[in-house]
């Protein structure tokens, strides 16, 4: 198919969110910790990144999204950028961040999601003059032995991005306009772990179920990977959605990272369709049937976080010692819209995922969060 421009529903503002930046090393806190940026002078131009991810690039999701991150602040701001891949070993993940952090090749280190909260808390104090960025989960900043007052902090509001979704599957439900799609049909989500950040999703989603009068218990089915490897098992998530479309679901929605991806497979194998996560999956797959049962992504946009952040950076004006949520008000989070998306989806649910984005957007709708 004719690749076309992605679009979002629900995002006008300018991205959400991320990260910090500059001075030299320092092998131990032998000086007083940075302090958030408020007043501070502009950052030099030309700064060194160093991405540090607790997997590897090629999930066609998350990580990938922060890489474009880094190659926009490469290519837009002629920043050095670097990515260390950590593997999914969870026993490598802390020596991998120490060995990164002890290097004197970067101003600013960046690493995300919760399994790497407490080892940015442990390394961080380490290094004062340095900067961290955390994206989708903080640091422990009270008991941090700086505070952390060298860490940003991007969290995204996935609850509001989700939401939009909730709203786009009820109109698909309530509609019947796709084929093997009806009222009666389930929707299927494959959670990563039990854990606040991927029930945020679920919390949201379901939210945009209710608000538009469709039960979301009766709607859904939801199953968590868990295990050693709960983010890059793809035959896992194949399996699971294979049992899911058994069970009477008509999409499957994998967040799970790239063990999500395994859900294209199943569709293609059931002649069903799917919802994507983190990026626009309808142009990450490559297999062109898996990218066809894509109806849609939910966005989370790291890539527009961690470029917001560099500029910021480079004006004086980012703050650390503190996480900063983003959401649909900061084009953080929404629904990706492209050619299949407007092949499969009428423009009526598309209008009515709009004004819900409005709605969030403007306060008149509060999302719930898992978060509390």
């Amino acid at each position: 198919m004719k690749r076309t421009r992605i679009n979002q529903i629900g995002v006008w503002a300018a991205a959400g969110a991320l990260l910090v930046a500059c001075a030299a090393p320092s092998a131990a806190p032998t000086s007083a910790p940075a302090q958030p940026s408020a007043g501070e002078a502009a950052a030099p131009t030309k700064l060194r990144a160093k991405l540090v991810l607790n997997g590897t690039l090629g999930d066609k999701s998350f990580f990938d999204s922060a890489q474009r991150g880094m190659d926009m602040m490469k290519n837009e701001l002629g920043w050095e950028t670097k990515t260390i891949e950590c593997t999914y070993d969870r026993n490598k993940w802390l020596p991998c961040l120490e060995d990164a952090a002890a290097t004197d090749d970067y101003d600013i280190l960046i690493a995300g999601t919760f399994d790497m909260s407490d080892y940015v808390t442990q390394v961080a104090p380490k290094y004062p003059n340095k900067r961290f960025w955390m994206f989708d989960a903080a640091p422990d900043y009270e008991n941090c032995a700086n505070k952390c007052a060298n860490v940003y902090t991007v969290l995204f509001r996935q609850n509001e991005g989700s939401y939009l979704l909730g709203v786009l599957a009820a109109g698909l439900l309530k509609e019947g306009a796709i084929p093997g799609v009806t009222s009666s049909s389930k929707i299927g989500i494959i959670g990563g772990m039990d854990i606040p950040v991927i029930n945020d999703f679920i919390v949201g989603f379901k939210q945009g179920l209710r608000d538009s009068g469709v039960d979301p218990e009766a709607a859904t089915i939801v199953q968590y990977v868990g295990g050693d490897n709960p983010w890059n098992n793809p035959a896992k998530g194949k399996e699971i959605a294979l049992a899911m479309y058994n069970q009477g679901a008509s999409i499957v929605w994998g967040v799970a990272g790239n063990t999500g991806s395994g859900a294209f497979e199943a569709a293609v194998e059931a002649n069903a369709y799917t919802f994507g996560v983190d990026s626009d999956q309808y142009f990450t797959i490559a297999d062109p049937k898996q990218r066809e049962t894509i109806i849609t992504s939910m966005l989370k946009n790291v890539d527009k976080g961690l470029f917001r952040a560099a500029k910021l950076h480079l004006e004086g004006k980012l703050g650390y010692g503190a996480p900063e949520a983003v959401g649909v008000a900061g084009d953080a989070v929404g629904v990706a819209v492209n050619e299949n998306t407007r092949r499969l989806v009428s423009e009526s649910i598309l209008k009515s995922v709009e004004a819900a984005a409005a709605a969030v957007k403007e306060g008149k709708v509060t999302v719930e969060t898992a978060f509390k």
